[in-house]
Formats: structure tokens, sequence, C-alpha cells
């Protein structure tokens, strides 16, 4: 069903959000509120699903306190998880950058006419080819497109801004390689979302061709960390926290200051940036990461949707071999991306 997505104006959810979510969403004034597909209260099996995980999660997690240790425990714990199916790949060298060029084996579409330049997640320091291909696969599938998924440098070999620069350098070699930018679609998680964003964000500062869309998925916006979430939802985040975004930040940005606008997107001037497609958990400590780039983006003219799923814990799209909602929130993105592709599929 179509309908009302909860607006980034309200600023405080609880643990309750999901059974609140629809009430909300209909006080609201239309003008400040996103749409999209209605979400909906969690059902109880989705909250079964999302316990089974977290405690998956907890298990891999558990005394890994070092960037390197979250990085072999992220892998670790990905490498349970079942790759694509029905897809083809081929390797690629994006100008320095290794990727992977995937599509869907019952592909409708010329290679090259539409494609999602994927920025994996991993607080700039994990993550890779391997632990987003599931997701990535997913959504070749349903929006029927090419996806380059990139492997970008990683803290702490690489501090910023290497990240950014690799997946800059890979949007701008889908546009050499034959890609019209309004069939391209940015996409990334956590992290990766917040170097989806900034990518986007260099390419119009250069005044060079934007993609049709962006999609950012629990990015983080702020590494100076002063989203009211990040206290709020603490206890209900079992993930994320305010201790290890800023451990990121001093591992990423040196001396940089983290609300340096080239670093962290919440500070940015989003005057002029493509569609905006935001996924979050109602839970995360980046919830208002997400609403306040939202209210900003949105009040600059950008066309946002947001979407706050209840009780979804952060990088819940990873796993669809677990998580319903993980196969709902990849087909919302697709549709999206579709939506905004020049050359949609037949």
């Amino acid at each position: 069903m179509n309908g009302r997505i909860l607006p980034a104006g309200i600023r405080r959810a609880s643990k309750r959000l999901g059974c609140l979510f629809l009430v909300l969403a209909a006080l609201m004034p239309i003008g400040s509120a996103a749409f999209g597909q209605d979400i909906g209260p969690q059902s109880p099996a989705s909250r079964q699903q999302v316990e089974k995980l977290v405690g998956l999660w907890k298990d891999h997690f558990a005394g890994a306190d070092s960037l390197q240790q979250r990085r072999t425990a992220f892998r670790t714990l990905m490498e349970t998880m079942p790759g694509p199916t029905r897809i083809q790949v081929r390797q690629v060298d994006a100008d320095g950058v290794d990727a992977e060029l995937m599509w869907p084996a019952r592909l409708h579409h010329p290679i090259g006419e539409r494609v999602i330049l994927y920025i994996h997640g991993g607080g700039f320091s994990g993550g890779s080819i391997r632990t987003h291909s599931l997701l990535a696969g997913s959504l070749a599938k349903a929006a029927s497109s090419d996806i380059l998924l990139i492997e970008y440098r990683l803290l702490p070999e690489n501090t910023y801004p290497a990240q950014i620069n690799d997946a800059l350098t890979a949007y701008r070699w889908l546009l050499d390689n034959g890609y019209r930018s309004e069939n391209v679609v940015v996409a990334g998680d956590g992290a990766g979302g917040n170097i989806a964003i900034e990518t986007v964000l260099r390419q119009r500062q250069a005044a060079k061709p934007l993609p049709a869309a962006v999609v950012a998925l629990s990015p983080i916006t702020d590494l100076a960390a002063t989203g009211g979430s990040m206290t709020a939802n603490a206890d209900s985040d079992p993930l994320v926290g305010r201790a290890s975004i800023e451990s990121l930040r001093k591992a990423y940005l040196g001396s940089r200051s983290p609300t340096d606008p080239q670093a962290s997107p919440l500070y940015a001037d989003m005057t002029g940036f493509p569609p905006l497609l935001l996924q979050v958990g109602s839970g995360e400590v980046l919830l208002d990461d997400t609403l306040r780039l939202a209210d900003k983006a949105r009040q600059a003219g950008v066309n946002v949707t947001t979407e706050i799923w209840p009780n979804m814990p952060h990088q819940w799209q990873l796993f669809p071999s677990l998580l319903d909602d993980a196969d709902r929130a990849s087909q919302n993105i697709a549709e999206f991306a579709i939506r905004h592709f020049a050359d949609k599929p037949e």
C-alpha cells in the first residue's frame, strides 16, 4: 500500500515508534511529510527474526574492539550468509578501484543501460564486495539494473579522504564507460551512505553530471555525533554507539573538524542535490543523522523520501536470508531507483 512515511520532523523516536508509526504519520501536515511505501508496524515474526540476527551479531563481535578486529568480525559474520544467485559477475578495474560489475542472469536490458553504484558500509574500516554481494545481487534483480560494487580503501591503512576519492573515481569511470548520468543511482549504507552523499556533493561542486538519484541507508551524516538519538536510542541499538562513532571519527579524520561539510554531509549545502531515499531503523543511534539530513535537504528543495523501519537494526538490509524486512527494504530501494532511471526497464 502506498502512503505517508513518518516525517523527518519527528525527532525523538522511542522503542514504541513502530506502534505509533501510522497514527503520528496521519497527524502530520501534508507539506512536511515524505512519501513512499507505508512501512507499517513490526510483525511478531519480524521481531523474532531481528532477535536472531542481533544474537548472531553479538556472538561474532564479542571482544572485537579495534578497527581491524571489527573488520574481521564483520567479514566472518557475512561469510555465514549465502551469496547471490541468478546473477552474472565481471571483475573490473575502475581506474584503479577494484570492483565487481554484476547484473541479473535474466537481464531484460542491454548491459550498460542502467547501473547502481553501491558503496558498502563497515565504519570506513570494514566491509567488502563479499559482505555486500547478497544485497547488491538482490538490487540487480529487483531493479533490472547493473550494479557496480566497489572495494574502496579502508581504515586504518587509509584515512580521509581516500574512501570518498575512490567512490568518486568509480562514479566517473561509469560515466566514461557508457553509462549516462541520468541512468546512474549512487547508494550506500552506514559509512557507505556518508561516502555516497559526499561523492555526489563533490561532483556537484565540480559542476559535473550528477546521478539520477541517491540512496543512503542509515548513513553517518554527523561525525560530531550530536544527534539526540545518540543518547535516546543508546539502549535500543545493540550494534552502534556514540563511542564507536567517536572512535571512527578520530581514526578517519585525525585533526580535521567533524563538522567539516566535506566529511559530514549534515553540515553541507544540499541545494541542487538529486532525489534522495533514506532508510533507517527506529531504534538506531543514527536515527537523527537521517532525520536531520532529510530536514536540511528538504529545506534546500531536494526531493526526499524518508523511511523509518520499526525496530530494525543497523544494516538490516544485508540479511534477506534472515529477515523478511530486508527483502521489503531492498524492493523499495529498487522501485525508487527505477522511478528515477531515465531509461526504465520494460
